[in-house]
């Protein structure tokens, strides 16, 4: 092998290592990117504070007797909300207390319960597990994406603004129900599933006392004018339903009530009341026509001697 000159030699030997030299420089770099590199002595005060992560999961489940609409009303929920995680149905409606075990199980601490009674009833629970608070509320008026068919649309796995009324400022479950909501209802950047969008936007309305719940889309710009100046336009998606809270616990599922709603009739009540009012409605009724066969009774006319029916008998 000829011997190669001074200079010549240098130039090869830093041709061979610099592949090994830019394989450790992109190692520390990744290191670094990812939090996990060795940070010099010197580099101490540089450092700003931790940086805070949301990290907010929520377990979503139902009772046994759900029906089909409530059924489809989460999956709806369950499309919209990407940091979901979705769990069977919970056999005994007695056994509440066994729900934050399964949060816990599941590594999550938010829950959304559907309770269904009577299969005609649905009742919802939001809850922070394991230490509470939770919120009951009864679900009216549901109507979900299929039945509505609205033009509205959306990435599914986007994350969404929340929109709250301004009467969740007034009172103080207001608060706490706006609170719990945006931790449930509003997905965190880190969400697996989720998507780097904002596209829909989730409204929290406050009428008679009841929270009406919409999905909108947002468009930035006219489909009939793509070539137009920006504006920008929300377009319903669905779902939509109604809850009307009932109380709030202290715990997580129980405990001490914080709140109670004393304007809440439970739909077994209305309908007790309604079934007695057509009780009441045809008892009247058959009186009226006893009384009115009693009439006509004592309006009758005895027959005489010379009846056509007697006559000709």
């Amino acid at each position: 092998m000829a011997k190669l000159d001074p200079i010549d030699n240098c130039i090869y030997i830093l041709l061979s290592s610099f592949p090994a030299a830019m394989s450790s420089l992109l190692k520390a770099q990744t290191a670094n990117a990812k939090g996990k590199g060795k940070r010099p002595a010197n580099d101490e005060g540089e450092a700003g504070p931790p940086r805070k992560r949301n990290k907010q999961r929520v377990l979503l489940l139902s009772s046994r007797g759900i029906t089909h609409r409530m059924r489809h009303l989460m999956g709806d929920l369950e499309a919209l909300l990407p940091h979901i995680k979705k769990d069977s149905k919970l056999d005994s409606k007695n056994h509440l207390h066994l729900l934050p075990e399964l949060a816990d199980l599941h590594n999550c601490n938010n829950t959304l319960y559907f309770e269904a009674r009577r299969h005609e009833d649905l009742y919802l629970w939001a809850a922070k597990t394991p230490n509470g608070p939770s919120v009951k509320m009864h679900v009216q008026n549901v109507h979900t994406m299929d039945e509505l068919k609205m033009t509205g649309n959306c990435l599914k796995g986007s994350r969404g603004l929340l929109s709250f009324d301004p009467g969740f400022d007034d009172g103080e479950h207001w608060k706490l129900i706006k609170e719990l909501f945006t931790h449930i209802f509003g997905v965190p950047s880190t969400a697996r599933r989720a998507k780097p969008f904002i596209d829909h936007v989730l409204t929290f309305s406050i009428v008679d006392n009841k929270i009406w719940f919409r999905n909108f889309q947002i468009i930035e710009k006219d489909p009939l004018k793509p070539n137009g100046p920006p504006e920008t336009s929300l377009v319903e998606i669905g779902p939509r339903f109604v809850l009307t809270p009932i109380r709030i616990f202290e715990g997580a599922f129980g405990g001490a009530t914080v709140f109670s709603n004393p304007e809440f009739v439970t739909p077994a009540a209305i309908r007790s009341q309604f079934k007695r009012a057509q009780g009441e409605k045809y008892r009247a009724r058959k009186e009226s026509q006893a009384e009115r066969d009693v009439r006509r009774e004592g309006r009758r006319r005895d027959e005489d001697e010379l009846a056509v029916r007697k006559v000709f008998a």
